[in-house]
């Protein structure tokens, strides 16, 4: 079972309570929760890969963060990584390897 998600209220609790909840509760308490459907591991590939596609680096950190813990190596994030470039696009590419490089440090 993954860790409880607080994230959603230790940021934004008093600002958006609403839209803390549903982030801790639904997305993550629900959605993630799901193992038997996707593995937090494949949900975490997943993940990483849109949000590498959409080019939003700060919540990708967050996610290959997430993702190391779940067990995707650095093999696997620089094999994500490389084959994206060709269908997101280079310059995402490098923008991420950045990204991993600091976090998959050995």
């Amino acid at each position: 079972m993954a860790k409880k998600q607080t994230a959603g209220r230790d940021n934004l609790g008093e600002f958006a309570p609403q839209f803390a909840a549903l982030n801790d509760d639904v997305l993550f308490g629900q959605v993630w929760a799901k193992e038997d459907e996707l593995s937090a591991r494949d949900r975490s590939l997943i993940t990483c890969s849109a949000l590498m596609a959409q080019g939003l680096f700060p919540q990708l950190k967050s996610h290959m963060v997430i993702a190391q813990q779940n067990g995707v190596t650095k093999d696997e994030m620089v094999a994500l990584i490389t084959h994206l470039a060709f269908y997101a696009g280079w310059p995402k590419a490098w923008s991420a390897f950045a990204l991993a490089k600091e976090i998959y440090q050995d």
